[in-house]
């Protein structure tokens, strides 16, 4: 009950080792009561003359309470073994819009989690990652790009990036090597003033290395480590994975050791309609321009899978215009064809199966503005 009830990330860790300690502690004395039971079955047969010994068969019933006993055991050498693993770690991807924070999560994860364009604020949501390595299991945070709002949907995308760095024990702040180069970055920049407000422990990262002469990365590193105490700087092109292995291996180097928070087969807690719902976006992102990505949303209405059919998905695409309805469906549906067919390929290979997808377009007025309908699609103002 605790765990379902935890709200933080730190109230799932609390939550966890009580719940891990208590299956131990069952374990143990199931164990010695299997330990108990056997003795006595070992002293009725030890004595044939004893009432219904003669009903109990010797071989079975030692096999059985052996094989008891050994699955016990195996039982709780696996609790040891989590115990030993490295994990309880959360790592908090953060920093400006458009300096390839799911790129960079989608990399170390060696899997396509986030939507990935070239456009900033494309990521809305705080998505978590789950790596899970040979002894190890990380727990990351894609997080919108960090800026002052200017709506509410603005407003609650940042509210879920603080949210996200409430809980990081580690923030890993990625820049851009190019904007680093142009001298874009300054010491009040706003990703800079919130990360100094969480006050963690934080790993800089600087991406796009491949777009920069490298002899100019030395005194990149060497002026950001005199602007802020950053516990390690590492160079990377998540975009080529150069750097990644040592990155991951860092981040690795600081785990405690801890059961994991997740199985060890998944790699997002997010369900399938979810994602879905982001891949129809990152397609929209990439075939329109201007204000319409910004101004559209998602609505997955129907989700049905069926394993002899195509799964049928029906998606509600919203606008705040008229107009911008009339751009995303083009003339005599066009766009709207395009956008669907690019949408259902790549929705079939994340899912594994054939789908019939079905694409509507709706107008509703200021729905980035209104805290009733971001909630409906998705965006808790309060969160």
């Amino acid at each position: 009950a605790d765990l379902v009830d935890a709200e933080t990330e730190a109230q799932r860790r609390q939550a966890v080792r009580i719940a891990g300690g208590a299956l131990r502690r069952e374990c143990e004395e199931i164990r010695a009561l299997l330990v108990e039971g056997m003795a006595t079955v070992e002293a009725l047969l030890d004595f044939s003359d004893v009432e219904d010994a003669a009903d109990l068969t010797s071989a079975s019933v030692r096999k059985a309470a052996r094989h008891a006993l050994d699955r016990m055991d195996r039982a709780l050498s696996t609790a040891d073994s989590a115990e030993r693993l490295r994990s309880g770690f959360v790592v908090v991807i953060a920093g400006p819009p458009n300096v390839g924070k799911s790129t960079l999560m989608n990399a170390m994860l060696k899997q396509k989690i986030s939507i990935v364009t070239n456009k900033p604020q494309t990521t809305r949501h705080k998505i978590l990652g789950i790596l899970n390595g040979e002894g190890h299991q990380i727990i990351f945070f894609d997080t919108p790009g960090i800026i002052t709002p200017h709506y509410l949907l603005q407003e609650v995308m940042m509210r879920y990036a603080s949210s996200a760095l409430d809980d990081a024990d580690i923030v890993l702040l990625l820049v851009d090597a190019e904007k680093m180069r142009a001298g874009e970055y300054v010491k009040d920049h706003t990703a800079f003033q919130k990360i100094q407000s969480v006050k963690k422990k934080t790993f800089l990262a600087i991406n796009k290395i491949d777009r920069v002469d490298k002899a100019a990365l030395l005194p990149m590193m060497e002026g950001f480590s005199k602007a802020f105490p950053f516990e390690e700087i590492y160079p990377i092109s998540a975009l080529n994975s150069e750097g990644i292995v040592e990155l991951t291996n860092g981040l690795e180097a600081r785990l405690p050791e801890h059961p994991p928070y997740y199985p060890e087969d998944i790699v997002s807690e997010a369900p399938e309609k979810f994602f879905v719902g982001e891949i129809i976006r990152e397609k929209i992102f990439e075939q329109f321009s201007q204000e319409i990505p910004y101004s559209t949303t998602v609505d997955i209405v129907a989700f049905n899978e069926r394993e002899k059919r195509k799964h049928f998905i029906s998606a509600e695409i919203f606008v705040e215009r008229q107009s911008q309805k009339g751009i995303l469906i083009g003339k005599a549906g066009s766009a709207l064809k395009t956008l669907g067919e690019k949408a259902r390929k790549e929705i079939e290979q994340f899912l594994g199966h054939p789908v019939f997808l079905e694409l509507h377009v709706k107008v509703r007025d200021n729905w980035r503005g209104d805290e009733t309908w971001l909630k409906r699609l998705g965006y808790d103002a309060k969160s």
